[in-house]
């Protein structure tokens, strides 16, 4: 894949980027998610109608499993005869959209939905999902931040209470394993990585393994430590990973070019582990916040993973306050 179809199916993966893109091409530098936020009104329906507008790319995996790319974060499917398995649902305003690609997989019914944590671009579709049929399954905590309002304090933003219809009627706390359309799903709990509510999905036969926002492929992370997220859980849960997968497994990120593999996935923990150290080498040096951004710690990796919304600034404070 050239970078130039990479950069593509990057910023429609991840929806803040259309604001992202816009405010760049007014300021002439990226700006901080808190700073998009707070000088964008109405934020949940701008990326809303980036998500309504925007087309659903199918990506056929094996296993009768492929992967939906362009409704906020990237949405896994598994056919067969216990009707449609997602893992996260999107954003509503897409439902034309996935309902369409979804009709091209299979003509089962949706019946069943993992969310990988809580956040509005995983699970905004959990209400028409689930009158289309879906039981919803999530972690405990994500659950949790579902049931009652949220703030995100990085993104200087106030989420309501979800829908009862929204709300995951099963749970897991830590593991969990399900027999579904001939598969085993194995469903593990990642404590205080992307949040406190992150768990990863592995199609076993057909060796798929979904992250969730643990693992961006090719941009700079968020870490959302408003619900218990941390860089310390996210290296730790991406190291798990790694050595539990195959040079053969397919790596289904959150968000970015949704079809990855182990190699990108340890560049991933790779630049995670020296931004870390870098910044953590500051700060015990002294240096404040201002201090640590000035100094260029991500400044090897920028060219790569800093060029969309989550900034080389942005991502160093994110680094600079779990360290």
């Amino acid at each position: 894949m050239t970078y130039a179809n990479h950069t593509r199916f990057t910023r429609r993966g991840f929806c803040l980027c259309c604001v992202g893109a816009t405010t760049f091409a007014v300021s002439g530098g990226w700006l901080t998610p808190k700073e998009v936020f707070a000088q964008a009104q109405g934020i949940v329906d701008m990326i809303r109608s980036a998500a309504a507008k925007a087309p659903i790319e199918v990506h056929t995996l094996r296993g009768n499993v492929s992967v939906l790319e362009g409704s906020g974060g990237n949405v896994a499917v598994l056919t067969g005869p216990d009707g449609k398995v997602l893992i996260d649902a999107g954003i509503t305003a897409s439902r034309p959209r996935m309902l369409e690609a979804m009709s091209g997989l299979s003509r089962e019914p949706i019946r069943h939905l993992i969310n990988t944590h809580w956040h509005f671009d995983h699970t905004d579709g959990n209400e028409w999902l689930n009158k289309e049929g879906a039981t919803i399954l999530a972690q405990e905590n994500a659950r949790k931040h579902l049931m009652s309002a949220q703030r995100v304090e990085d993104w200087d933003f106030n989420f309501p209470p979800s829908p009862p219809a929204a709300l995951p009627s099963e749970t897991v706390s830590a593991e969990k394993s399900l027999r579904l359309n001939n598969a085993t799903l194995l469903l593990k709990h990642r404590p205080n990585a992307h949040t406190d509510g992150d768990i990863t999905v592995a199609f076993a036969e057909a060796d798929i393994f979904h992250t969730g926002d643990i693992y961006w492929n090719g941009i700079y992370p968020f870490i959302d430590y408003s619900t218990g997220g941390s860089i310390d859980g996210t290296i730790a849960a991406v190291e798990a990973i790694l050595a539990s997968i195959g040079d053969r497994t397919i790596v289904v990120p959150g968000h970015g070019q949704p079809v990855s593999n182990k190699a990108e996935l340890q560049a991933y923990r790779d630049m995670l582990t020296t931004i870390r150290a870098n910044v953590s080498s500051l700060k015990r040096q002294g240096r404040s916040l201002d201090d640590t951004i000035a100094a260029n710690p991500t400044a090897a990796f920028d060219a790569k993973w800093g060029q969309f919304v989550i900034g080389p600034a942005f991502f160093t404070k994110l680094v600079y306050e779990g360290v």
